[in-house]
């Protein structure tokens, strides 16, 4: 079990990289690139899915409460503006054959929940599911969640619409 970030949702995917036996490197998210005022938001991890592939990856995590992931209900999956725009900037600049995701690991409140056919994984005492959304699917069909806070979200047929299982990022 690697413990590299403070974040839990983190080390859990993370864990799910170095378990699946999957290439990646760990970004340092605390810095941010470029002069001043200008900067881009770091990413957290950058996968090597393929020789001729690469996943930039914004880890988001959330908690779910339900019992079921039947219809996909219930899963946050809200974003500051600033998450957009910096895995958009880092795709553009790092080329055609990298793509930026964001990943949304859940984790299981409940002790039985329906994964409706998912399979869970165990970090700890704690159980994740992750989903992973192409940043670009993401800009399309956000709106706008708070002003105030520059978050924005997916509506729910969105989200069910573009959210995929982790391993499909790997092929």
């Amino acid at each position: 079990m690697r413990e590299t970030s403070d974040n839990h949702y983190e080390r859990a995917f993370e864990n799910w990289l170095i378990d699946g036996q999957v290439d990646y490197v760990r970004a340092d998210e605390h810095k941010r690139i470029g002069a001043a005022g200008q900067s881009v938001k770091n990413f957290d991890f950058l996968i090597y899915a393929r020789s001729d592939r690469r996943v930039i990856v914004e880890v988001k995590g959330r908690t779910f409460h339900g019992t079921s992931l039947v219809g996909m209900k219930g899963l946050e999956c809200w974003v500051t503006q600033d998450d957009v725009e910096g895995l958009l900037k880092w795709q553009e600049a790092l080329g055609v054959d990298h793509e930026a995701v964001f990943v949304f690991a859940y984790r299981l409140i409940q002790a039985d929940v329906d994964l409706d056919g998912r399979e869970a994984f165990c970090y700890g005492s704690d159980r994740y599911v992750f989903f992973a959304v192409r940043a670009d699917d993401y800009a399309q069909a956000m709106k706008r969640r708070s002003p105030k806070w520059r978050t924005v979200t997916l509506p729910a047929e969105a989200f069910r619409r573009y959210a995929m299982e982790l391993a499909s990022l790997l092929h």
